[in-house]
């Protein structure tokens, strides 16, 4: 039976014991085994969510985001596909996504932007507010506004 707060296009697969919030858009994306989806959250086409993996309330995943296994996804993390957004190459389809990926146990603190093109290194922190313009490195800990590096790997 559907329910009337989610939004799961017949296109979505699901992973095994998926536990999905209300208010949810869901279309023409991937979610593996034991994710945990918010409340208020959309997940575009051509998106990929690994395992376990845990996104809260009220995030963006936009299409070209993969998201490794055990990532989480702090509160009201937006996420984008596209360096040089305009009407006019939405209209006319000549717009660039420019994928980006997370690996497996990053961690994104609440009201995050991550920008296209990027990779969160494995087990990486990025802060609360933090504005991702570049990659980081696997185990490091960014924030800030543009993020920059707190901590280096281990």
């Amino acid at each position: 039976m559907s329910d009337p707060l989610q939004r799961i296009a017949s296109d979505v697969v699901l992973g095994r014991d998926v536990r999905l919030g209300a208010f949810i858009n869901l279309y023409g994306c991937t979610l593996g085994d034991g994710c945990m989806i918010g409340a208020f959250v959309e997940i575009q086409r051509d998106v990929t969510v690994g395992p376990r993996c845990r996104v809260q309330s009220h995030s963006f995943l936009c299409s070209g985001v993969t998201l490794e296994a055990d990532v989480f996804v702090g509160h009201g993390v937006m996420f984008i596909n596209d360096r040089h957004p305009s009407v006019a190459a939405a209209l006319d389809r000549s717009w660039k996504l420019e994928p980006t990926l997370v690996r497996a146990g990053a961690s994104i603190g609440s009201g995050a932007l991550i920008l296209c093109g990027v990779t969160v290194g494995a087990g990486a922190t990025i802060g609360a507010g933090a504005v991702v313009t570049r990659d980081v490195p696997p185990g490091a800990t960014v924030a800030g506004v543009p993020a920059r590096l707190l901590r280096p790997s281990a």
